[in-house]
């Protein structure tokens, strides 16, 4: 695609204005790192276009604390605050699912919080409430076995309007790639930890 000019045009009666407007479903997969980390950065161009964006992450506890949570989360503060860019929310699975009501002595159901949190996303994909979704790490939820995969297929395929969509985290089940627009599969080379160096503050989180 050099210049950004795709090397063919499909003859579906579209013009290049609509084309562009068609909804995007990405899924970031693979070893290798920067998954997340690409998904982050869509968002904010996505943010500076003006566009909702939501972030919805899976697997990582609530408690955890990251500089992109920050980030956007300022962000979405500039456009309360000023009208700049769009709005932001960000959201864990467990405790971090406003809108799961539980005792304090609760027990955490990973499986539960994981299905909870995508019959969330399932209806506000139907409300159409935001324009961006990231759906962090939400490929291990579906190899998992926990969320069913023809189900988030068919809802992403039959989403209304043009709400875009980019999906993160290894084993991604080969039916979501085929539905997706955009496929990039990351492949570890070299990482700081093969040689026992550990995650540090500003590159892994």
């Amino acid at each position: 695609m050099p210049k950004g000019v795709p090397e063919t045009v499909p003859d579906d009666g579209l013009t290049t204005r609509q084309r562009r407007r068609l909804p995007v479903l990405a899924v970031h997969t693979g070893a290798g790192k920067g998954k997340s980390t690409a998904a982050f950065g869509m968002a904010m161009r996505a943010w500076n276009a003006g566009l909702d964006v939501a972030v919805f992450q899976f697997v990582k506890s609530a408690k955890w604390k990251v500089g992109e949570e920050n980030s956007m989360l300022a962000l979405g503060g500039l456009n309360r605050d000023t009208g700049a860019g769009g709005p932001v929310q960000w959201h864990k699975m467990g405790q971090g699912w406003s809108w799961i009501q539980r005792g304090d002595d609760a027990v955490e159901d990973h499986a539960e919080s994981a299905r909870a949190g995508w019959a969330e996303i399932t209806r506000r994909l139907a409300a159409q409430e935001h324009d961006f979704y990231v759906l962090d790490e939400f490929t291990y939820p579906l190899h998992w076995g926990w969320i069913d995969t023809d189900e988030v297929v068919e809802t992403l395929r039959n989403r209304p309007g043009t709400q875009h969509v980019v999906i993160t985290g290894r084993y991604a089940p080969q039916a979501l790639i085929e539905a997706a627009d955009l496929v990039t599969e990351m492949t570890k080379i070299k990482h700081p930890m093969d040689a026992g160096r550990k995650g540090q503050k500003g590159i892994e989180w």
